[in-house]
């Protein structure tokens, strides 16, 4: 079954997707990370999207749901990497990212974690 990598570092919990996704490794993801923030009791978590071409409703609203998982459980979430094209995506399907904070690249969401984790 496949899986994706997630990493601790500085007290945040990292998770980079280089696969495409479907419906059951999202919600993989979002069980093994739910997990590790209560293991770990990390500040943070960021998420890089960007190899992802496409984002269909399903995985935004999982992005969303973990943006909210994680703030019930005290960390901040940060995607960063997101493409132009996937943004027009999430725009245009509406989808409520309440709590998901985005930044263009890794440095810029570390940063941003750096500042909003404290």
């Amino acid at each position: 079954m496949e899986q994706i990598a997630i990493l601790r570092f500085n007290g945040y919990l990292l998770v980079t997707i280089q696969v495409e996704m479907h419906d059951r490794l999202v919600l993989r993801l979002q069980d093994d990370l739910t997990t590790m923030l209560a293991k770990t009791h990390s500040r943070g978590v960021l998420i890089d999207i960007s190899a992802l071409e496409i984002v269909d409703s399903f995985i935004g609203r999982a992005l969303g749901q973990i943006a909210g998982i994680s703030r019930v459980m005290g960390a901040v979430t940060v995607v960063v990497g997101m493409k132009p094209a996937v943004a027009i995506t999430l725009v245009e399907l509406g989808l409520p990212l309440n709590g998901l904070r985005t930044a263009l690249t890794v440095d810029k969401g570390m940063r941003l974690l750096d500042e909003t984790a404290r």
